[in-house]
């Protein structure tokens, strides 16, 4: 571990140095942004570099990378507990931290360099790199230069605002400006929206965006105005969606951003009316106008809600669309995105999870991928050939382009752009001979892919000829990325000066071989060493007999080294030309690559294009290798059904050990659009609402599903409702965060809305949380909700509800007598065969079908799973015991008759109430002089009227009592 964190006593004798002034600086450093967290880090200069923490932040090191507190040292006060902390880390490790502190740990992170002119004894510092989760400018090329972003860091600025509801009403509403970057593609986008008091509709945006971080104006904690409401509500949004929240002043609208920033002689977007003002504070934060290199290279688009299926958190999380912000990406199948991802560049799979985000409303696009993906999934040659010999060849030409326009290329980078330019003929030639059922098919092909293509193909002609001219190609197989020498005459002159001294050198090694009688390169190497530059190296053993003609440089573990007065000549040499060389190279190398930035647009579309393909043969692959079939996909409007044979969980199937019992769904517009499942636990209830939600977001993102027929309508959001989760630490409890989840489902559905609602009302009592379903199950279903004023008179309120489709999973199995009251809902249950082992005990053993059939389950078998889970016998016992004893108590009391008489009586007192209260309603419509005003008041009088004429009869009866109480 000492190798990991430590540099030896050097170093910690140069921090001792340090530590008065240091410290000093350290204390007077200013806060940091308290509505994230933050990582600071200071990189130090001794013999090596190294990076250093210190504080707070020495404890957070110590504990997330070396997961002891026994790496701290304290600098001051004696280095007794009381000074300073402080933990020390080589560069790689410090890379590693702050890549996972930025994207894993959603931190803010900073790095302090040493002020010039200091020497050993550093005190001050000055910040130089400054990055968030949503911006990764500053440190991209640092921390990010050997790996891929497997999705792009977005970060987006809001405005909240009111509006009127129309030109003629003084009714407010809440307005929503978005504006969010995408700093790797060199996009900026706009948004302006009408948003509920949940914020729905930014919450579909964040989801749709996939938002690293988003700027908030600065807000109170007081919550005692309705601004400061709402931004306590954005707040809670943001949360439960896993963005960083950052606080900003409010900024004033962008005034000639179209000159400031060459973006545009006309940008339609600044017409919006509050978005603009979400823009100016994005580009203040990003700094985008201070860089040069960015202007004229952003494009700005207005991005369209209404255009991508609405999406939640609640539905992200219960679809396992994608792993958490916390989790590390897996290859084991969990999430539909690992399913999916047969990618074979990180442009595809950056596409792949977009997609994923923004499934489809337009039938006409769903179409137009699922037609390619049939293409594909039909020609498994050149699928294959596409996939093995052309995309897995193919660098991410976004990140490429953006280091050749902010001149941070280097001619590997060069390189493997001129390798795509001679793979893009082979491609075409493949798409060209993909098998095609139809003309219709070829017409797709070439407008998605091959018109694009060859138009590249064209435009990448001159690149590389220029490669083939400036680089020396044969250098490529020895991974030497060099100019040729005859492309510059100084070149020239010192690469044939490079020669003559290599001639020396192996001259001068032959001579020492036959002086010394040793094999050369198996007994006698010459290496250009790290330390000592060009000199011989021998075993030990072998160095015994040296003559003191030879130089010894140094012993180690590798053997002797040693060189002669000549060689060593010829090492500075070497050394001196090597050096003129590079210099020389390098203003060439930046003309080559001011050239290839050029071509940056033409790289940017083949890279969008490449992104598309991929995805494409992607959907393909799973589709043919998992099985999956061709949706019909419909208009939700008119026969809109939802018809699934043989429906499998793309997930669930996949995994080791387990053998998926597929089932029907079968939801029929105005017949079972609602349909309840009941049944025993661990049944398969969840799994089976669950991916009728997955296999619809499939279809709508154009792949193909896991069943043998489908006819899948086309929905505008899947909203869900499943799981228990909490959050403690914020003050939100499970049931609230259960109900919060199942508000936003009542303030956003619609009668073209997905709902799944898995085993709701569970934290709190039996009869709140049936109470709740129940109203609920009604207010999602029903179309009209009719509540007349007064018998025998026409409805004066009327409320439209939602209708939307429905799956409902729950152990309330009086919720399933819905199906007597609302005509399309639908009782279902999953199966279990039980049977009796003992009689007298009455226990039971179950077998689990995971079949799903029609009609209802009236047990849940909640003691056999805590048998399957290993409970203690005696528990087992004594539950099933108290259970019994519960069961028997409800029977006999519900079991508990009234007399006929009683009933009666009863029946006999309710006709004479609401014959004498009709009477009197009849003979009060017929009077033309009543008040309408105190129509409601006389209403009420009479019923109170009619009741207490009756009272004593009602007393007595204690049939007509508990009728009462139960309504």
């Amino acid at each position: 571990m000492s190798q990991m964190y430590g540099n030896g006593k050097e170093t910690e004798q140069d921090a001792d140095q340090v530590d008065p002034g240091f410290i000093s600086f350290f204390t007077k450093l200013p806060s940091k942004s308290p509505e994230m967290g933050t990582l600071r880090l200071f990189l130090r200069t001794s013999n090596d570099q190294y990076y250093a923490a210190y504080g707070p932040d020495a404890f957070y090191v110590a504990q997330d990378v070396y997961h002891t507190n026994s790496v701290i040292k304290y600098l001051g006060a004696g280095g007794r507990s009381s000074g300073l902390a402080s933990v020390t880390l080589k560069v790689s490790v410090a890379h590693t931290l702050l890549r996972d502190a930025l994207t894993s740990k959603q931190l803010r992170v900073e790095i302090w360099i040493p002020e010039a002119g200091q020497g050993k004894k550093c005190i001050k510092f000055r910040l130089d790199k400054e990055a968030s989760p949503g911006n990764l400018q500053a440190v991209e090329d640092l921390l990010f230069a050997n790996s891929d972003f497997v999705s792009a860091p977005i970060v987006m600025a809001v405005k909240l605002a009111t509006a009127p509801l129309a030109e003629s009403t003084h009714t407010k509403v809440r307005s929503v400006g978005v504006a969010f970057a995408d700093t790797t593609s060199r996009e900026i986008g706009m948004s302006d929206f009408i948003d509920n008091e949940l914020f729905s509709n930014l919450e579909s945006l964040v989801i749709q965006l996939s938002v690293k971080e988003a700027i908030i104006p600065t807000g109170t904690t007081s919550g005692t105005t309705d601004r400061d409401l709402d931004l306590n509500k954005l707040r809670a949004v943001l949360d439960r969606c896993g963005v960083v929240v950052t606080e900003r002043k409010p900024s004033k609208r962008v005034h000639g951003l179209s000159s400031a920033t060459e973006l545009s002689t006309n940008i339609p977007q600044l017409a919006l009316p509050t978005a603009p003002s979400a823009l100016s504070a994005l580009l203040l934060y990003l700094s985008l106008l201070n860089d040069t290199t960015n202007h004229g290279m952003y494009s700005i688009r207005t991005h369209d809600l209404s255009q991508y299926m609405k999406l939640d958190a609640s539905a992200l999380r219960a679809l396992n669309l994608v792993e958490g912000p916390t989790k590390v990406a897996s290859n084991q199948n969990t999430t539909l995105f690992a399913v999916l991802n047969k990618c074979k560049t990180a442009q595809g799979a950056r596409l792949l999870g977009t997609w994923l985000k923004q499934p489809l409303v337009n039938l006409h696009e769903i179409y137009k991928r699922q037609n390619l993906v049939k293409i594909f999934a039909d020609d498994t040659n050149s699928r294959r050939t596409l996939q093995d010999e052309y995309m897995k060849a193919m660098p991410d030409l976004l990140r490429i382009c953006k280091r050749f326009l902010k001149s941070k290329a280097t001619l590997e980078d060069v390189v493997r752009v001129y390798q795509v330019v001679l793979k893009i003929p082979g491609m075409v030639e493949s798409l060209s001979a993909v098998q095609l059922e139809d003309d219709e098919s070829s017409a797709l092909l070439d407008e998605l892919y091959l018109n694009t293509i060859k138009e590249c193909e064209s435009s990448l002609e001159k690149y590389g000829e220029m490669v083939e001219q400036t680089l020396d190609l044969k250098e490529l197989d020895n991974h030497n990325y060099l100019i040729k020498p005859d492309y510059d005459p100084r070149l020239q002159e010192l690469a044939e000066k490079l020669a003559e001294v290599r001639d020396g050198l192996d001259e001068e090694h032959r001579k020492t071989g036959q002086d010394l009688e040793l094999e050369l390169d198996k007994k006698l190497h010459l290496e250009n060493n790290q330390v000592y530059g060009y000199c011989f190296r021998l075993t030990k053993n072998d160095a015994k007999n040296l003559s003191k003609r030879y130089i010894e440089l140094g012993t180690n573990k590798s053997g002797v080294y040693f060189t002669t007065s000549r060689l060593k000549q010829h090492a500075e040499d070497f050394k001196e030309t090597s050096a003129a060389y590079a210099k020389t190279q390098q203003g060439v190398v930046k003309q080559v690559i001011e050239i290839a930035a050029t071509y940056a647009p033409v790289l940017e579309t083949l890279n969008n294009i490449l992104a598309h393909l991929d995805v494409t043969l992607s959907f393909a692959h799973v589709a043919v290798n998992n099985q999956y079939i061709k949706p019909e996909v419909i208009l939700l409007t008119g026969s809109g059904n939802l018809i699934l044979a043989e429906a499998r969980h793309p997930c669930l199937e996949l995994q080791d050990g387990i053998a998926f019992i597929p089932n029907d769904v079968e939801m029929i517009k105005d017949k079972s659009e609602f349909q309840i499942i009941t049944g025993p636990n661990m049944g398969g209830k969840s799994t089976y609402i669950r991916q009728v939600g997955v296999i619809v977001l499939m279809a709508q993102i154009g792949s193909f599903v896991p069943c043998t027929s489908a006819q899948i309508p086309v929905f505008d959001s899947i909203l869900c409702r499943v799981g228990a989760g909490d959050s403690q630490l914020k003050g939100v409890s499970t049931f609230m965060a259960e109900m919060l989840e199942t508000a936003t489902i009542l303030r956003s559905a619609t009668k073209d809305s997905l709902v799944i609602i898995d085993e709701l009302g569970r934290g709190t009592s039996t009869y709140d949380g049936f109470g709740l379903a129940w109203a609920i199950s009604e207010y999602i279903h029903i179309r009209q909700l009719i509540l007349p004023a007064r018998l025998n008179r026409p409805s004066r309120y009327i409320a439209s509800q939602i209708h939307a489709f429905c799956l409902f999973a729950t152990h309330f199995h009086e919720l399933t007598s819905l199906d007597q009251q609302i005509p399309h809902v639908k009782n279902l249950h999953v199966v279990a065969h039980v049977t009796e082992s003992d009689k007298e005990s009455r226990d039971q053993d179950i077998a689990l079908l995971y079949k799903v059939e029609p009609g209802i389950s009236d047990q849940s078998f909640g003691i056999h799973v805590a048998e399957l889970a290993n409970f203690p016998q005696d528990v087992i016992k004594l539950a099933r015991k108290n259970a019994q004893e519960l069961e028997d108590y409800n029977d006999s009391q519900s079991a508990k008759e009234f007399s006929s008489e009683v009933v009666d009586a009863g029946i006999n007192t309710m006709e004479t109430f609401f014959r004498k209260w009709s009477s009197a309603d009849n003979q009060a419509n017929g009077d033309e002089d009543v008040n309408m005003e105190d129509d409601d008041e006389a209403q009420l009088n009479n019923l109170k009227k009619h009741i207490n004429e009756l009272r004593p009869l009602i007393q007595e009866n204690p049939w007509l009592q508990s009728v009462i109480t139960a309504l």
